[in-house]
């Protein structure tokens, strides 16, 4: 049994993915905790024929859902692992978690993973998608979830944080196949950002990470949501779209990514403006 690390992995019916991460991660011996959300296909099953340990919880957003599997489960080893149920750990990053010499990373926090994300199986390469990192690895008791978040789900360490460049976690959701699947999904997902935005309009919310231009991954992106916050809008996701697609080079990504680009990229920013207004008009009645 690895004694460096555990993981941690959230379901929902992911019968499809759940076969493919606990593969990739299997020969690692690590421990494995799952938490399910009310799983009716065969995900419990496969869970526990790697022997992993599983407890269920109401599914409410996957920050708090985070949380509750970071503070619930017994998590004996000094390192914890969280991934998601369509990720899979490649042979390259396999390699640096085998190797993994606690010793080196004394005064590290957290460990961002580089993440390869797929889109009706292609490759989103451009558009701001890759590189990107993400805090996938972080000190057991000193790691905890974003709850202030709504969509978005992270880990936030308070201290010193590295970058595996080299190796990967592939993301694919295979459900998203299906491009009805994909708009159900972020048209609930929409609902979350646009209640999120009208509290942070409130000051209801607060970045829990520092915005910093030049800080690591996640202070980017802090730094870089409170500009979108402050932008106008219906406005914002033209100029989103439109850098996407021309500055960071999403027009190289072909047909398919194109369409995931202006999918994810404007429709569903555009109708998260639409529903702020729409909620905005309601408070005002």
């Amino acid at each position: 049994m690895h004694k460096a690390f555990s993981f941690i992995i959230l379901t929902f019916n992911e019968e499809q993915h759940l076969p493919r991460l606990l593969s990739s991660i299997k020969a690692l011996n690590a421990p494995i905790f799952i938490l399910d959300s009310g799983s009716t296909d065969h995900t419990l099953e496969i869970a526990e024929s790697y022997g992993a340990t599983v407890k269920a919880h109401p599914f409410e957003n996957h920050p708090k859902q985070w949380d509750y599997a970071i503070k619930t489960f017994e998590v004996n080893t000094p390192w914890t692992i969280g991934l998601d149920a369509d990720q899979i750990v490649t042979p390259e990053l396999f390699e640096l978690l085998k190797n993994f010499n606690e010793d080196s990373y004394k005064d590290t926090d957290g460990i961002y993973f580089n993440r390869k994300n797929f889109f009706k199986g292609k490759w989103i390469k451009y558009g701001g998608y890759y590189p990107k990192y993400l805090l996938k690895m972080f000190r057991t008791g000193v790691g905890f979830s974003d709850t202030n978040e709504n969509m978005d789900h992270r880990f936030v360490v308070p201290g010193k944080t590295a970058i595996w460049k080299k190796g990967h976690i592939l993301e694919e959701n295979l459900k998203e196949n299906e491009i009805s699947f994909w708009i159900t999904k972020h048209n609930r997902y929409s609902d979350l950002v646009a209640q999120e935005e009208i509290e942070r309009m409130n000051a209801l919310r607060q970045q829990t990470t520092q915005p910093k231009f030049f800080g690591d991954p996640y202070q980017r992106m802090a730094f870089l949501k409170r500009m979108w916050w402050n932008m106008p809008r219906f406005v914002r996701p033209f100029l989103y779209f439109t850098y996407r697609m021309i500055f960071q080079l999403g027009i190289f990504d072909g047909k398919t990514g194109i369409i995931f680009h202006f999918l994810q990229g404007f429709w569903f920013r555009i109708i998260v403006d639409i529903k702020i207004e729409e909620q905005l008009k309601k408070s005002r009645k």
